[in-house]
């Protein structure tokens, strides 16, 4: 019987309130069970040096061995608890974006003593992390990718997030020297804008390589829907698209899909080379490991969001170790990776900007006007709600 971690803290809630009631009831009482160490405790943890662990809880809407985005997080957890001392990790898994993740954040506070919190998915921020951390004010929220606003959301929330969207323009530079056809594919959970911005960079660096290149988008709704994934890939290919790509929780099924059907692939979230030796190209990594660590060694310095010692957004992209390229596969060419290496090297050093003008949507609607550009850190890049020029899809679909 597999039992989540939400479960197993009910069940114990209940047994204590149990004892407590038989207590009461008869005059007898028994001592409590010594602690124990819990998986992703860091060794400080239990060191013996009689000073309590700092305990910090990690969420994730899916499971930790997906290939994807949370098993990017929950190495980053990992990371964090070995390589900081004095910090103990509770996690848990395939939380959904319901009212479920207010009952486990409660549940690491109430019952962990957890006093940080990465619930880490999209739809976890609004409204569940914002009431929560009205309710536990000393209590510090980190999420990923939502948008703090100042004097709007409680002081105690914080937001962190990468911009990967510079390993997809490098891995877009890879895929248009490697299509035959000039069709790309993006299979996409929804049209928020991360994903949006994803979709676009990556088509973005594919036409300056070919400027005929297309990239053809089909959303699936959801952030895990494995059937409409494997479906998406495959009416993808009976159109002659030969390179696919993806910004969904999970890409194992889209990379695995398409290495069967004989096409090639770039990655996302985390490295998914194993899933297809032959077609996989290089991809767009999440690097949490670094930015995790960071975070760790300050909050067991004593900074809090609430002090202003740790910013409310903090962002960076691979010149910040926020994210990284996955390295080439066997079927990049000298040539590609010769041209993607050049595009990395300037990311690196801020020299290339990947929005500027003239720039216009799928339908024709200008963006920028020639002269004009978007730095990365631009607040209207977080906004986005539109689809670049050679990108085929709409928002609404």
């Amino acid at each position: 019987m597999n039992w989540s971690r939400r479960q197993v803290v009910r069940g114990l809630l209940a047994t204590a309130a149990f004892g407590v009631a038989t207590k009461f009831g008869t005059g007898c009482s028994t001592p409590p069970p010594t602690p124990t160490a819990t998986d992703g405790q860091s060794p400080a943890a239990t060191s013996g040096t009689g000073s309590s662990p700092l305990v910090v809880g990690f969420i994730y809407v899916g499971p930790k061995d997906d290939f994807g985005y949370n098993q990017a997080h929950a190495e980053g957890a990992a990371a964090m608890a070995a390589n900081v001392p004095g910090i103990k990790i509770v996690e848990e898994a395939s939380v959904p974006e319901t009212t479920a993740v207010a009952e486990t954040m409660r549940n690491m506070i109430e019952v962990d003593g957890a006093k940080i919190l990465f619930p880490t998915s999209f739809g976890y921020f609004d409204p569940y992390i914002l009431e929560m951390a009205k309710e536990f004010p000393d209590v510090q929220f980190f999420h990923a990718g939502g948008l703090y606003q100042e004097g709007v959301h409680p002081k105690n929330v914080g937001s962190y997030f990468g911009y990967i969207d510079e390993a997809q323009y490098v891995a877009g530079i890879v895929a248009a020297h490697t299509s035959k056809t000039g069709k790309l594919g993006f299979v996409a959970a929804k049209p928020i804008p991360l994903v949006l911005r994803n979709i676009n960079s990556y088509t973005l660096g594919a036409r300056t390589i070919n400027p005929q290149v297309t990239t053809q988008v089909i959303f699936t709704g959801d952030w895990a829907e494995p059937v409409k994934e494997a479906e998406a890939t495959n009416s993808m290919v009976d159109q002659g698209i030969d390179v696919i790509t993806c910004h969904v929780d999970s890409p194992k099924v889209v990379i695995e899909t398409a290495e069967r059907r004989g096409v090639f692939c770039t990655g996302y979230h985390a490295n998914q080379s194993s899933l297809a030796p032959k077609g996989y190209l290089t991809g767009a990594e999440w690097d949490w490991s670094n930015v995790y660590t960071k975070l760790g060694r300050q909050f067991v310095e004593g900074k809090t969001l609430m002090a202003g010692d740790i910013p409310h957004i903090d962002r960076g992209g691979l010149a910040a170790k926020f994210c990284r390229v996955s390295p080439y596969g066997p079927a990049v060419s000298d040539a590609a990776k010769t041209a993607a290496e050049a595009a990395k090297d300037k990311l690196l050093k801020g020299e290339l900007v990947i929005y500027q003008g003239p720039l216009k949507t799928n339908t024709g609607q200008e963006i920028l006007a020639a002269g004009q550009q978007y730095q990365q850190q631009d607040i209207a890049l977080e906004k986005m709600d539109y689809l670049v020029e050679g990108v085929i899809g709409s928002v609404g679909s």
